[in-house]
């Protein structure tokens, strides 16, 4: 019986993936004047997803209006700590997991379209839930919230590979940050008004009917964005990877950090970027603290965060294009110690509008050009693997920084805030003196491993 549900689920599986479905050989010129023809159809497309996304997502901030809420379900600082750790890991830890297997398909958007929609945009409802039961069972609206969150983002990591390889296919390596930037400029332009309108919600309806209605818009935009996702017109392209057990796969990767001596130094550099950002689910509950904002404030804060992180993406995007990403991350950095430095600095509540301003600029960065430039390290077969190795280290790191920052918030705001500026310092010096731009890079080919 056992086996029999297990072979239903991986035939369900199977073709929920489309694994099946022949796909013709063709060359590289061929997909590329494909990828040319659909170029435009693809930019749209994907544009509206990703503003439709970044609208939804805005009502419910990790930064802002996600603390609130648990805030009202409880004092103590841990279900804060671990909702830093959920968004900061969740997405970045499962992708290793699944490099592997996303290699091996020729289509990536049925995994990104057919299991995103189980996997990542249902959950969204629950937090709608939540808030429904927050008065009458606070403890159990708490408990699913966390479990809602937990699912919506190690889903969204689960599918997340098969989407930067699907992003890398459809548009060219110099058209890239220009899209992505744009795309996230549009959206945290549309997230900045769905800032606006969550603050109006937070005041004009009394607990939780304000935070029904905030995660209600944050769950329909969402799902929306997944319509459009769904129009993408993938380029699909023959397997070239080598079929390998999952044994053999994992004892293929210590290798690509041996030789790779430029990816290894980026991963690490990458990795104190993330553990710098210890702080940042900790940023409105030390202004809410220590100078008594009202809950309009915090929208307002989610609007500063938003129209810093619209500047970002349009600036980082143009730049990645004509530079490289690693100027961009270099920048963002940079961007993240003001930021950190000014929320240990800040003589009054009005210093955290740039507090929350200097994070979007970082967090500009961090989309735009953290993710994209994992592409450019390696030849397209490998691009899950590398990816996935990328993310998923900084998925553990996203883990242990917000326990530490919990850690040291309960000691003092203070310390927490002093030392994520000075790891965001450490981590601008390792990009800028010990990373070489892989775009300019033409003699290094990255390992092929067997």
């Amino acid at each position: 019986m056992f086996l029999r549900k297990a072979g239903l689920v991986n035939r369900s599986l199977r073709w929920l993936l489309q694994v099946d479905i022949p796909v013709e050989p063709r060359g590289d010129d061929e997909i590329a004047a494909e990828v040319e023809r659909n170029y435009r159809w693809n930019y749209a497309v994907n544009l509206l997803d990703g503003a439709s996304f970044m609208f939804g997502i805005s009502f419910a901030s990790s930064s802002t209006i996600i603390p609130l809420f648990i805030s009202k379900l409880t004092d103590s600082p841990l279900p804060i700590g671990l909702v830093a750790v959920i968004a900061q890991s969740g997405w970045f830890l499962p992708q290793l997991f699944t490099a592997n297997s996303v290699e091996r398909l020729a289509r990536k958007k049925p995994v990104v379209v057919n299991l995103g929609f189980f996997s990542e945009r249902l959950p969204m409802w629950i937090l709608v839930i939540t808030a429904m039961i927050a008065v009458r069972t606070p403890v159990l609206a708490l408990v699913l919230f966390l479990l809602g969150l937990a699912w919506f983002n190690l889903g969204a990591g689960v599918i997340a590979t098969a989407w930067q390889d699907l992003i890398a296919r459809c548009f060219p390596v110099e058209r890239r940050g220009r899209f992505m930037g744009t795309t996230m400029f549009l959206g945290t332009g549309a997230g900045t008004l769905g800032a606006a309108l969550s603050a109006w919600f937070l005041t004009t309806f009394p607990f939780p009917t304000n935070f029904v209605y905030t995660f209600a818009v944050a769950a329909t935009g969402i799902t929306l964005s997944w319509v459009f996702l769904a129009m993408t017109r993938e380029p699909v392209q023959p397997v070239k990877a080598i079929r390998k057990s999952h044994r053999q796969y994992w004892a293929s990767l210590p290798e690509i950090l041996r030789r790779d001596h430029n990816f290894r130094r980026f991963l690490l550099s990458r990795l104190l970027l993330a553990l710098g950002r210890m702080g940042v689910g900790f940023i409105t509950v030390a202004a809410v603290k220590h100078w008594q904002v009202p809950d309009s404030t915090v929208g307002a804060y989610t609007a500063a965060l938003l129209l810093g992180q619209t500047l970002g993406n349009l600036v980082f995007g143009w730049l990645a294009d004509r530079f490289g990403h690693k100027l961009s991350l270099e920048l963002g950095a940079l961007a993240s110690f003001l930021a950190f430095a000014l929320a240990w600095l800040a003589p009054s509540a009005g210093w955290y509008y740039f507090v929350f301003g200097l994070s979007g600029i970082a967090l500009g960065a961090i989309i735009v050009s953290g993710i994209l430039v994992i592409m450019e390290f390696c030849e397209p077969q490998r691009r899950p693997t590398y990816a996935g190795l990328t993310n998923t280290s900084i998925g553990l790191a996203g883990v242990v920084a917000p326990l530490l920052g919990a850690w040291l918030a309960y000691i003092n705001y203070s310390w927490l805030f002093a030392i994520s500026a000075g790891v965001n310092l450490c981590a601008f010096v390792a990009m800028r003196w010990w990373v070489q731009e892989p775009r300019w890079m033409h003699t290094i080919k990255a390992p092929t491993t067997t």
